[in-house]
């Protein structure tokens, strides 16, 4: 969109009208892009109706805005997902728009009936006869049928250009675009494929040689009469729910001050009530209090439903969201600066994020809906853009390559490869770069990266308006059923000030909510500070905590070694980009274990710094001092903010640097500081994890380490039922369980039910877990065994009814092992079922077969492919014989051994990192039936590798062992790849997350 801009201006355009199909997606983007250019833009969109006739709506007031967003709205309510569907007869009620009708005037017959009733609900004066020519041979007829039809119906002619690309050369990739859309490959397109290269923006020159002087004159009067833009338009959030007797502000100056009272029982601090004082005096004075009282209403809901959610956010760290129930971080714990989240001069919408569990969310989603109406409330959209990976397999697809070749294609890269293809990925996935056919994939590929690729829903948020919002930007349907989405990118919201609730989901409220459901309690109910929690996480065992179960996180823990919640705060935030790239980790861990002092350069950085020994961790701490030390006031601060937003973009800190430096000199600190200053907050960027984050998930980590620590079978199936999510999968987290003490019970037909279940220490796995188990037939056998009906495979069948195919799933995962049942025998049974005939026969009586029992290597790939685990053995213990031969150690015999020397391990792969602040390092966790362990693979070892790094479901690694504390990993000198040896074994990894 901005290269069509931008072309335009090059050659002197008066105006350019941007009409997409059915759509108004990039009418924003346009829109700043015409304004920097100093070009007149013109809104509209182009339209095929139902009877084939296509025309152009553009814009020419406010009115025809509104009318023109709703009907596309309309056209697109009507079909599904991408589609749409348009009558003359919506046309008729949508004033302030002109209509460009574009007949095939090659083969134009007589006008429409149709077109004489449109212009008697319009009149001739909004109508307009488009004439697009493109050397084509037929010139002469078209200016043919257009002249009759401007006799024949009164209504006048212009020049159109129907432009589809900037320039000419261009063309290669609008015939690949075309291919993607209608999903057929190029050369079975035809006649779908333009006829020549011409629908292009050409030079005023070569139009003057090419249209009539009539239509280019009547093209510059229409866009005259064109005068909207989307600075006019005026949006107005919905005031939220409050008494008639008071205003917004009134109420929710009331529900905050009652909040307090409640938070704090004894008496509400003075500190903590000065705050909340000043935080509504911004609230108001930007007129942002409905924002507080609609997301106050949110959380009430979904709280009155036993939802379990929390705030955080920006605006989140403020005494007035903890005060409204938003958020459970108590102010008195932080350090708090409302001004970096509402300010005068940031002129920018408050941000909140509500994380809700994420099975449970679609419920505040359609409350949100009912509550202010489908014409009022919508998600906002994601413009997904191309990247390598998916470039390459769609033009591998318009380009005829078969799905296997696609598949190849797309297996052999990695995220940090950049964003242009290069030929020797394509050499190790087999093809041969020097071929035509795969110079050609390339040079369409690489084009593709960077374009916008398909429409899709944000991940949370929603726009609601006082107004109808579809008189602002088109709704749509969204993929998903119940849910309706504009047709703006959330990034281009900002244009009109729309503010955005962010309604997120989270895995681990759904792990806490239904362990404390299973235990009676509450959050609430959780002890604060208890020391075995905090002697768990300084043992690093934190599979499945939140936040602290990663590779680097797990490391972490033993030499930060937590002993109180702030710790969790700093835990949660100091494996950032921000503190790791501003080299603020080691100096932390240092001073922490007292290998080196503490140091202020002076008493306004150790009033702000004290809490973290004199190292910035947090976002805040940055601005702190630049308020307290440099003198920025709150809105220069802010602005401090958003220049270390910009820093990866720019390169620097704009005119904040210097001052910066001024302020600092001024109060008596020397250059040497502030030079380490700027490149602490350069090291930041973008990154930077503020505190109210960090304290908002760090009262989760804590929660969930107390269950895990406590109660580990109740955590365990708590996570298991809420799968998908998390670092691990089910295999890893029954194997933690187990490790812990928690006694692990197979899938039963007699004692399973859906969910996973604990009692005390142990865990009986649910029919959730076997894969492909619709819930319904699960649920009718658990109600069936309540009535006590027979369980046997045959009476499941011919009784109860349940489908064969399910019940010889639930034989082949062993669910009849507890009731004496092999999986070969309880499979028999089930394939001894006749269907039934019509004849009245009696049944034939199947022989007695004695099979012999399913062999354990066999049970463990069954378990693995059906479950996704197996209590037994795991799978390398059938491989150790073969292991052993090539000189692999079982991974434990590694927690014995010193640091140095050459070892040799296998293992499956279970994760697979490559953190962008590790400089091109490449992490690995690799299992085996004894232990885990990580490997390391520096930047010069992973090319090498690359093959066995990406794709390699089992390593043997040779390497060298590491050891600090109680963390220890393996340098890896060696990979090479044995996944052959697995065979058919399902096997999955977590990679590059």
């Amino acid at each position: 969109m901005e290269a069509l801009v931008e072309r335009a201006a090059q050659l002197g355009y008066a105006g350019l009208a941007i009409t997409e199909e059915c759509s108004l997606i990039s009418a924003p983007r346009a829109h700043v892009a015409a304004r920097e250019a100093g070009l007149k833009l013109i809104l509209g969109s182009r339209f095929r109706l139902v009877d084939g006739q296509e025309l152009v709506l553009l814009v020419q007031d406010a009115r025809g805005y509104a009318a023109l967003a709703q009907l596309i709205g309309l056209a697109r309510g009507r079909a599904g997902k991408g589609d749409y569907r348009l009558e003359w007869a919506d046309l008729f009620p949508c004033p302030g728009l002109l209509a460009i009708l574009l007949p095939d005037w090659g083969r134009a017959g007589e006008p429409p009936a149709i077109l004489a009733e449109l212009s008697r609900h319009w009149g001739r004066e909004r109508l307009r006869l488009g004439l697009v020519l493109r050397y084509r041979g037929d010139h002469s007829q078209r200016l043919a049928g257009l002249r009759r039809w401007m006799e024949g119906t009164g209504i006048r002619g212009l020049a159109c250009g129907a432009v589809t690309m900037a320039r000419r050369r261009e063309r290669f990739l609008l015939d690949v675009l075309t291919a993607i859309r209608l999903g057929r490959p190029l050369s079975e397109l035809g006649w779908a494929l333009a006829a020549n290269g011409e629908a292009h923006l050409r030079s005023r020159a070569q139009l003057d040689t090419l249209y009539p002087q009539n239509l280019l004159a009547e093209t510059l009067a229409v866009a005259a009469s064109c005068t909207f833009s989307l600075d006019s338009l005026r949006y107005r959030y919905p005031p939220g729910t409050c008494p008639l007797e008071r205003s917004p502000e009134e109420h929710l100056r009331f529900l905050a001050k009652a909040g307090l009272g409640l938070r704090y029982p004894d008496g509400i601090p003075g500190k903590v009530a000065r705050q909340l004082e000043e935080e509504l005096r911004i609230v108001h004075e930007l007129g942002y209090g409905p924002y507080f009282l609609t997301v106050h209403e949110i959380v009430q809901f979904a709280k009155s439903r036993g939802i379990l959610c929390q705030g955080r956010g920006s605006a989140a760290n403020s005494v007035l969201c903890y005060a409204l129930g938003i958020t459970e971080v108590d102010p008195t714990r932080g350090n708090l600066l409302f001004s970096r989240f509402l300010s005068r001069e940031r002129g920018e919408p408050p941000d909140i994020d509500v994380d809700f569990e994420h099975e449970r969310r679609e419920e505040v989603i359609q409350f949100v809906f009912a509550r202010y109406g489908r014409r009022h409330a919508a998600l906002t959209a994601s413009v997904r853009h191309y990247r390598p990976r998916s470039a390459l397999r769609d033009a591998a697809r318009a380009l005829g390559f078969s799905t296997a070749e696609q598949d190849a294609l797309g297996r052999g890269l990695a995220w940090w490869d950049g964003r242009r293809l290069r030929p020797e990925r394509l050499r190790e996935a087999g093809f041969d770069p020097e071929s035509p056919a795969v110079q050609r994939l390339l040079v369409v590929a690489n084009a593709l990266v960077g374009l916008p690729r398909h429409l899709s829903q944000h991940v949370g948020g929603m726009v609601l308006s006082a107004e109808p919002l579809d008189a602002l930007v088109p709704i749509e349907p969204a993929r998903m059923a119940g849910r309706t989405v504009i047709q703006w990118d959330k990034n281009d919201l900002d244009l009109l000030g729309i503010l955005k609730v962010d309604l997120l989901a989270l895995g681990m409220l759904s792990v806490l909510r239904r362990a404390l459901d299973d235990l009676g309690c509450t959050l609430a109910d959780i002890p604060p500070e208890d020391p075995a929690v905090y002697a768990m996480l300084q043992r690093g065992e934190s599979l499945g905590v939140f936040q602290v179960e990663s590779r680097a996180q797990m490391s972490m823990l033993p030499r930060l070694k937590p002993r109180c919640f702030y710790d969790l705060v700093i835990e949660v935030a100091i494996i950032r980009p921000g503190p790791i790239q501003g080299g603020m980790v080691h100096p932390y861990l240092r001073r922490r274990e007292g290998l080196e002092p503490v140091h202020y350069p002076g008493p306004e950085v150790r009033k702000v710094l004290e809490r973290t020994l004199g190292v910035p961790i947090f976002q805040e701490q940055v601005m702190q001092i630049a308020m307290e030390a440099a003198g920025f006031d709150g809105d220069a601060a802010d602005g401090l903010r958003r220049a270390m937003a910009a820093w990866r973009r720019h390169g620097n800190l704009g005119p904040y640097q210097e001052r910066l430096r001024e302020g600092l000199r001024a109060r008596g600190y020397d250059d040497t500081f502030a030079q380490q200053l700027c490149q602490q907050i350069q090291g930041f960027a973008e990154y930077g994890f503020p505190e109210s984050h960090a304290a908002s998930f760090a009262l989760l980590v804590y929660a969930s380490a107390w269950l895990k620590c406590h109660h580990p079978a109740v955590f365990s199936a708590a996570l298991l039922n809420s799968q998908p999510m998390g670092f691990y999968a089910p295999a890893q987290i029954v194997r933690e369980a187990r490790e812990r003490g928690v006694t692990v019970l197979p899938l039963s037909i007699r004692h399973s039910v859906w969910d996973s279940r604990a009692h005390g220490r142990t865990l009986r796995l649910g029919f959730h877990q076997l894969r492909g188990l619709p819930r319904e037939v699960a649920q009718r056998i658990v109600a069936w065994r309540e009535q006590g009906g027979a369980l046997d495979p045959v009476a499941l069948v011919q009784e109860l009814g349940c489908p064969r195919a399910e019940v010889e799933r639930l034989a082949r995962a062993g669910a009849w092992e507890e009731e004496g049942l092999d999986r070969r025998q309880s499979l028999w049974q089930v394939a001894a079922v006749r269907a039934a005939t019509p004849l009245p026969l009696a049944p034939a009586a199947e022989p007695k077969m004695a099979l012999a029992a399913t062999p354990a290597a066999t049970r463990c790939r069954i378990d693995y492919a059906q479950l996704g685990l197996s209590l037994g053995p795991h799978p390398l213990h059938f491989l150790r014989p073969h292991l052993q031969a090539e000189g692999c150690r079982p991974i434990a015999e590694l927690g014995r051994a010193f640091a140095g020397g050459a070892r040799r391990i296998a293992g499956l792969v279970t994760h697979r990192q490559r953190p962008a602040t590790a400089h091109g390092t490449v992490f690995l966790t690799l299992e085996d039936e004894s232990d885990r362990i990580n490997v390391i693979v520096w930047p010069s070892q992973v090319e090498p590798w690359r093959r066995a790094i990406l794709q390699g479901r089992l390593l043997v690694v040779s390497g060298t062992l590491e050891r600090e504390g109680r963390v220890r990993h393996l340098i890896a000198h060696r990979l090479e790849d044995y996944s052959h040896w697995l065979g058919k074994l399902a096997t999955s990894s977590r990679d590059f997350c």
